[in-house]
């Protein structure tokens, strides 16, 4: 008696290790390398309140003709802690506009945070309730945009900024755009 070959159950077997490939690949990837679709478009536009001035407010409007950077961060993230020393030392030693935004973030935990660690921000907005978060795709706290003269969101730095990714990234684009 001969029996027929029955390939249906390849299929899962089939299925499973095409899983595990898949899987293997995107483990093997940097995160912070994920792709914006913000790159090389406008930044959104907002109009939210200034920490540290009641009654005023931030537009990115406000830096149209220069490059600037919008740093999100909130006193309640760890990550923040880690590269608010570098963001301190940037600050001091260049003289491109830093905005924060202080995402989804008590204002008076805000305060206390940047008067216990330092100021680097020449403005911070309060995103209370994380929407222009969502415009520009945060994808957790913090990240960093490069937007240059014309408004244009050229680079985005998830995670903590390291001195490694600000000589090699950052600080280069920052001079080329401001040319």
């Amino acid at each position: 008696m001969t029996r027929k070959f029955n390939a249906w159950f390849l299929i899962p077997l089939f299925a499973f290790v095409g899983l595990v490939a898949f899987m293997a690949i995107g483990l093997n990837r940097d995160p912070h390398l994920v792709p914006s679709p913000l790159i090389d478009r406008p930044a959104p536009n907002f109009l939210l309140p200034q920490l540290q001035g009641p009654g005023k407010t931030i537009s990115p409007g406000a830096f149209r003709g220069q490059v600037w950077l919008l740093n999100v961060w909130a006193s309640w993230c760890v990550s923040c802690r880690e590269e608010h020393p570098i963001l301190l030392k940037f600050s001091r030693a260049h003289s491109v506009p830093m905005v924060g935004l202080d995402y989804k973030d008590q204002p008076a935990d805000a305060l206390k945070w940047l008067g216990d660690y330092g100021d680097p921000y020449t403005m911070t907005a309060v995103d209370a309730d994380g929407r222009v978060g969502i415009d520009y795709g945060v994808y957790g706290v913090p990240e960093t945009y490069v937007v240059d003269k014309n408004g244009i969101i050229r680079y985005k730095q998830i995670g903590p900024i390291t001195p490694e990714a600000l000589q090699q990234n950052i600080m280069p684009l920052i001079a080329e755009l401001q040319k």
